[in-house]
């Protein structure tokens, strides 16, 4: 179709900052369609330089009041191999519950939130608490839930305060864990099976979308891999997470104040659906069942269903909550001194899911124990070249569509990739220009 199109939406935050959807086309031609990313860089990577082991995990959680356990979790692995501090079953299954209590709150805040207002057409959640109040009450009982989880492992729930390197500096009580695990057993399961349902009937609004892309993810051969794993490529193969950077370069581009990454193709895709493509067979029965009622499929490469993934993702950590929950009260609960002797001085790599995808942490110790270096490459950044792929083959494909039509599935291809809550929840003010 002869079209001419100038689209420049200002301001889209998504990157805790700012950033904006330009495209613009003539007679046809696509000549510009890009998630122009313009906020200054933070420099958390310099704010490390000179800081004790000690301190690395509790500055780099605030990179994002979203998946500050993540950056926790993430920083300690790095610190603990770069130092050889060692850590104990009882805390890697805390670490697990804790990276499934923060996976499950993000992706059902995504899905109830931030996503269901577009399948529904509506601006924001606010007309859904008079239209569905049922449902927005079952999304919060549910957030609350994975909250909790955070508070009784991690001390609270945004910036745990107990992991520390090589351990805890305090655990939960038994009488705790039981109750988590009621309260996953009677009220999250039932509401699971809900928003399935929910989903269900709000399938056909998900845009009919494909782009062959690339997926990475972490892979384990023991189970779904959000804590460790190797780093897998749905082209490629796995590979040992010390060679992240081989599978990441990071290159710059004059329209992003943010790096871009690309591996074996022009652009990848992290997340819950690459996860779910590279992992699908880790998954457990009832992550697997809400999976085939959503109609998602393995090799699915439609972005939009990202949002399909991470419910049934929350499915599948629910129910490993409620295992490893098991498995420590079995096992007893220990009051463990966390490691914090180093037996080396160097550089170690960590590498962990977030809810938005795989997250790497790299850095050098002095023999003070002090950072001279620190890398962080974040699945934001990771998914900034495959979101303007994405949009290049989008936009001549709806062409025909009217200018809301066109406004809509800009808006719902940037908010399928979630790349952070606050930007998450603002309405995109497209104009066009023609």
């Amino acid at each position: 179709m002869t079209r001419n199109l100038d689209i420049n939406v200002e301001h889209l935050t998504r990157v805790e900052g700012h950033g904006n959807i330009v495209v613009n086309m003539r007679e046809g031609k696509l000549e510009k369609a890009q998630l122009e990313i313009v906020e200054a860089p933070r420099y958390f990577e310099a704010m490390l330089k000179g800081r004790s082991f000690h301190e690395a995990a509790i500055i780099t959680s605030r990179i994002c009041g979203i998946c500050s356990l993540g950056h926790q979790i993430t920083s300690l692995k790095a610190t603990e191999q770069a130092l050889g501090l060692t850590v104990s079953e009882q805390t890697v299954l805390l670490r697990k519950l804790l990276i499934h209590g923060a996976t499950i709150q993000s992706n059902i805040l995504h899905a109830y939130f931030l996503a269901a207002p577009d399948f529904l057409k509506v601006g924001s959640v606010f007309p859904l608490v008079s239209s569905h109040p049922d449902v927005v009450v079952r999304a919060l009982r549910m957030k609350r839930l994975a909250n909790d989880i955070g508070e009784v492992v991690g001390g609270r729930a945004v910036h745990p305060i107990t992991p520390v390197p090589g351990g805890f500096t305090h655990i939960p009580a038994p009488d705790e864990l039981k109750e988590l695990k009621r309260r996953l057993v009677e009220d999250m399961t039932p509401d699971l099976l809900a928003t399935v349902e929910t989903l269900k009937t709000l399938a056909g609004e998900i845009p009919v979308f494909e782009r062959d892309t690339e997926f990475i993810s972490l892979r384990s051969d023991d189970d779904y891999a959000l804590y460790d794993g190797d780093i897998c490529s749905s082209d490629t193969g796995r590979v040992a997470d010390s060679m992240y950077r081989e599978m990441t370069n990071e290159f710059i581009v004059p329209h992003s104040t943010s790096k871009h990454c690309r591996h074996h193709r022009s652009s990848y895709f992290v997340g819950a659906l690459a996860r779910w493509n590279n992992n699908h067979d880790r998954l457990c029965d009832l992550a697997l069942q809400a999976a085939g009622a959503l109609g998602l499929e393995p090799g699915c490469c439609n972005p939009y269903m990202n949002t399909i993934a991470q419910v049934v993702e929350a499915a599948h950590c629910t129910v490993d909550s409620i295992r490893i929950i098991d498995e420590l009260l079995e096992r007893g609960l220990q009051q463990e001194e966390p490691d914090q002797e180093p037996t080396r001085f160097g550089t170690g790599v960590g590498a962990t899911e977030v809810p938005r995808g795989i997250l790497y942490h790299e850095y050098t110790y002095d023999r003070q124990g002090r950072l001279t270096a620190a890398n962080c490459i974040i699945p934001t950044g990771q998914n900034l070249e495959n979101i303007d792929d994405d949009m290049k083959k989008l936009v001549p494909e709806i062409l025909d569509r009217s200018q809301e039509e066109i406004t809509s599935y800009l808006e719902m291809l940037v908010r399928a990739y979630d790349p952070c809550i606050s930007c998450s929840v603002h309405m995109l003010d497209v104009d066009f220009v023609e």
